[in-house]
């Protein structure tokens, strides 16, 4: 990256929540690189999901600037400009909630290439990503309540990737997941870094988890008060598991 280069993502100075007067964040401000992983860390109720809705233009914070490649977010939800938009991938917790159960996982996969005009490239693209996701073609065809959790989810990883995204957002991605899972979708996201330079936030309760998955880790600890900011303190990376197996 060069020293002129904009951050991947940057988040200034952000205040969020669902009640204006009692946010659950607090003047939170934390910059990605382009090709850097960031785990976000914290307890459960401490705003980390809700961090990384507004990282990646799903919910518009009471406060502050949401920045990618340098251009402030031009909106929220639908209202984002396109561009915007398409540069931002999501993996959620909870598959069911995040998948319509009435299409198929090659559906699924294909929504936002459908939904961005590019229906024309979705048998391709779809067949590349199930294969780099571990879903073989018996798998397409079925929906979601015929797949297990795992097998959901790495459909709708394949979906987030499907327009490639320059900017990664897992909101717990592994939370639901077994250990062979969850080390083959990590190995999915760490695949398309590579070939992307894509910057990726990680949020999680999973320590040794995002520690050894990320370049940096910061750990996001919920306000005392309405006068304090939120406090986001840095983690240092875990040494590497150099152990076999």
């Amino acid at each position: 990256m060069t020293g002129t280069a904009h951050p991947a993502l940057e988040l200034d100075g952000v205040t969020a929540g669902y009640q204006r007067r009692a946010p659950v964040l607090r003047d939170v401000s934390l910059t990605v690189a382009a090709g850097e992983a960031v785990g976000l860390l914290g307890p459960s109720g401490c705003g980390k999901s809700t961090l990384a809705k507004v990282a990646a233009l799903l919910h518009r914070p009471c406060a502050g600037t949401v920045r990618l490649g340098g251009e402030p977010a031009g909106g929220w939800r639908h209202r984002a400009p396109r561009a915007q938009r398409t540069a931002v991938g999501v993996v959620f917790q909870h598959p069911r909630l995040a998948a319509d159960p009435r299409l198929t996982l090659a559906a699924l996969i294909a929504e936002p290439l459908r939904a961005t005009g590019r229906g024309a490239q979705a048998a391709e693209r779809v067949a590349q990503l199930a294969q780099a996701v571990g879903l073989g073609d018996d798998l397409l065809g079925r929906r979601p309540h015929e797949v297990s959790d795992g097998q959901l989810q790495r459909a709708c990883v394949a979906r987030a990737l499907a327009l490639r995204p320059r900017v990664l957002v897992c909101d717990e991605m592994t939370a639901m997941l077994d250990a062979s899972t969850t080390a083959a979708l990590v190995a999915v996201v760490e695949d398309y870094r590579r070939r992307s330079g894509a910057a990726l936030l990680a949020v999680g309760h999973d320590r040794a988890l995002l520690e050894r998955w990320c370049d940096r880790t910061v750990e996001l600890a919920a306000a005392a008060g309405p006068p304090d900011g939120t406090e986001l303190r840095s983690a240092p990376r875990a040494p590497a598991d150099t152990s076999a197996g």
